[in-house]
C-alpha cells in the first residue's frame, strides 16, 4: 500500500517551482453554459469584465488600474475570509461578463499563486470544461471563482488552485494527481471517482462532497484536516484506509 504523509504543507509564493507549467497552445473557445446579465454592486461600484468607459478614459489609466486591483481584492476577501459554514451561502463578486471568461483558465493567474492574490478575478462560475485533456494542465487557478461549473473527465494534473471557491462544481473523474489544492471549499461539490494522487490538500474542506471512488494515494494533508475529510460517509472503505481514517 503506497505511503501516506500526514505533515502540514506551508505555502508561499516560491514553493510552487517544483511543480511543471505546460503552456497551453491555441485552445478551443468554451463559453459558459450560463450567460450573465450585467450586473453593478448596490453603491455603484462595478466589478464586472465589461465595463462601460468615457472616449476620454484610458485603458490602462492609474484610476483604472487601480479599480482592477480593488476587484481583485474584494473577490480573494469574498472566497477566503467566511468560515465553511457560511461559506455556501456567502455573497460572491457579481458574475463576470467578460465574453471569454471561461478560455482565461487556459492561461490562468501569473501571480500569486499561493496567497491567492491576481490583478484581474478568474471567474470560472457556470463554465464548462467537461473532458477538457490538455488545457487546464499545469495551470496556476489560485483564488478562482468556480462554483457551479463543470470539470467532469478533465485533466487539472499539476493544476495550482490554491484558495480557490469550488461550491457545488463538478469534478467527476478528474485526474488532480501532483496537483496543489491547498484551502480550497469544495463544500457540496460531486468529486466521485477522482483522482487525488500526490496532490496537496491542506487547509481544503470537502463538507457535502461527494467523494465515491475517489483516490487518494500518497495524499498531503495535514492531521486536523484529515480528521475533517474522514467524517465524509461517501468515501469508500478502501479510501479510507488508505487515508489512515479511524
Amino acid at each position: 500500500m503506497a505511503s501516506i504523509s500526514f505533515s502540514h504543507y506551508l505555502l508561499d509564493s516560491q514553493s510552487h517551482n517544483f511543480l511543471h507549467h505546460v503552456n497551453g497552445s491555441s485552445a478551443p473557445k468554451f463559453k459558459p453554459f450560463y450567460q450573465p446579465q450585467a450586473l453593478s454592486l448596490s453603491n455603484g461600484f462595478q466589478c464586472s469584465g465589461i465595463e462601460k468607459e468615457s472616449t476620454n478614459s484610458h485603458p490602462n489609466s492609474p484610476l483604472k488600474q487601480l479599480k482592477n486591483v480593488a476587484c481583485s481584492l474584494l473577490a480573494v476577501w469574498a472566497v477566503t475570509t467566511v468560515s465553511p459554514a457560511l461559506a455556501a451561502n456567502q455573497r460572491l463578486p457579481p458574475l463576470s461578463t467578460e465574453p471569454n471568461r471561461c478560455e482565461r483558465a487556459f492561461v490562468g493567474n501569473t501571480i500569486g499563486q499561493a496567497n491567492g492574490v491576481y490583478d484581474k478575478p478568474l471567474d470560472l462560475r457556470f463554465c464548462d470544461f467537461t473532458n477538457e485533456k490538455s488545457n487546464l494542465k499545469g495551470k496556476s487557478l489560485a483564488a478562482a471563482l468556480m462554483s457551479d461549473a463543470k470539470f467532469d473527465g478533465a485533466d487539472m494534473s499539476e493544476v495550482i488552485m490554491s484558495k480557490a471557491y469550488a461550491v457545488g462544481a463538478s469534478f467527476k473523474g478528474v485526474n488532480f494527481s501532483n496537483a496543489v489544492l491547498d484551502r480550497v471549499n469544495f463544500g457540496n461539490a460531486n468529486m466521485q471517482g477522482a483522482v487525488f494522487r500526490n496532490s496537496v490538500l491542506s487547509g481544503s474542506t470537502f463538507v457535502d462532497t461527494q467523494l465515491d471512488n475517489a483516490v487518494f494515494d500518497d495524499t498531503i494533508i495535514g492531521y486536523i484536516d484529515l480528521q475533517k475529510l474522514c467524517t465524509n460517509k461517501t468515501i469508500t472503505e478502501e479510501g479510507r484506509d488508505v487515508l489512515g481514517c479511524r
